[in-house]
């Protein structure tokens, strides 16, 4: 299983690449790991509805192009259905079940996704009824994914 994560822009706060980096290392006995960084657009000074589409369809075709081929696509979307870490881990193993060897994570950038992108899912989670920064999402979904790996082994992790 290849597990891929899409997102705008890089992590500029050492404290969160940190965490990351130590998620990534965590998972390396189960699963490989790349985080692909699309450009994230600048958003204009007082911007119109039309200028914050533009940006989120500039960040979308980065998006689009770097997914792989035959990858399972889940965008990280607040309008998303939730899951739980059981169930997220649930998930992973009845996809590696059906003979799926990637799956795309996506996180949108600083306005979300565009509607390419979100059609382009064949699963739309939200991690949280509250908002977090694009770049503390990467932290979090890393956290979880490894907590899903821990689940579907057996081994001990905190639920």
């Amino acid at each position: 299983m290849e597990i891929n994560i899409i997102c705008p822009g890089k992590v500029k706060e050492d404290y969160l690449q940190i965490g990351i980096n130590e998620f990534i290392k965590r998972l390396q006995p189960y699963t490989g790991v790349n985080i692909r960084e699309v450009a994230d657009e600048k958003i204009p000074a007082n911007p119109s509805e039309a200028d914050l589409e533009r940006v989120k369809d500039k960040e979308g075709k980065g998006i689009i192009t770097a997914l792989a081929d035959k990858t399972y696509i889940i965008v990280l979307d607040v309008k998303g259905k939730p899951m739980t870490s059981p169930g997220l881990a649930k998930s992973i193993q009845n996809l590696q079940l059906n003979g799926r060897s990637s799956i795309s994570f996506v996180i949108g950038g600083a306005l979300g996704l565009s509607k390419h992108v979100l059609k382009k899912a064949d699963y739309r989670l939200s991690l949280s009824h509250m908002t977090f920064t694009h770049q503390m999402v990467r932290l979090i979904l890393l956290e979880q994914v490894y907590r899903a790996f821990k689940i579907i082994r057996g081994e001990p992790y905190h639920l």
